[in-house]
């Protein structure tokens, strides 16, 4: 088989005949594969948050430096199963050094928000491809409260720091 076909295959993992192969797997190599997948799609999923933000860098007016780091902080989602931390769809600061600057807030102001309207502004404010990988990498490894997502434009890396 060749490499292309091995892909195209994999991508596809319900096909009748990957799902046949997966069966016949023991255990142990099944649960192999779960992490191997998981871990590229990890990465897959940093990557379109890499692409995202450059595309968002590149949009930006100016003459001066070229944006080196992008920082996400964290936010709370409120469901009907409970609180979760996620990644804010909104890039918290892009800065032209890899100094992290403070992100902290300087004012907090408490409101009631209808349900629903935190979703309606992500929707009409936030880049959709962003936010779904920033999502399905909350979903993969989940952050605390006080983490924040480095992300590094010269090495397309996105690490979670605490400051």
């Amino acid at each position: 088989m060749k490499h292309e076909e091995l892909t195209a295959l994999l991508a596809e993992p319900t096909t009748p005949l990957v799902r046949a192969a997966l069966r016949g797997l023991p255990p142990k190599t099944l649960e192999s594969l779960a992490t191997v997948a998981d871990q590229a799609a990890e990465q897959g999923w940093r990557q379109v948050v890499v692409d995202r933000v450059r595309a968002f860098a590149a949009e930006q007016p100016g003459g001066g430096p070229q944006p080196v780091t992008a920082y996400f902080t964290t936010t709370e989602q409120r469901t009907g199963s409970g609180v979760s931390v996620g990644w804010s769809p909104f890039i918290a600061a892009l800065g032209p050094t890899e100094e992290m600057p403070d992100l902290r807030q300087t004012e907090t102001t408490a409101r009631m928000v209808p349900v629903g309207e935190a979703d309606r502004v992500e929707e009409d404010f936030a880049d959709p491809k962003l936010s779904e990988a920033l999502h399905r990498l909350a979903a993969l490894d989940p952050p605390a409260h006080e983490d924040v997502l480095r992300v590094h434009l010269p090495t397309s890396r996105v690490t979670r720091v605490n400051p």
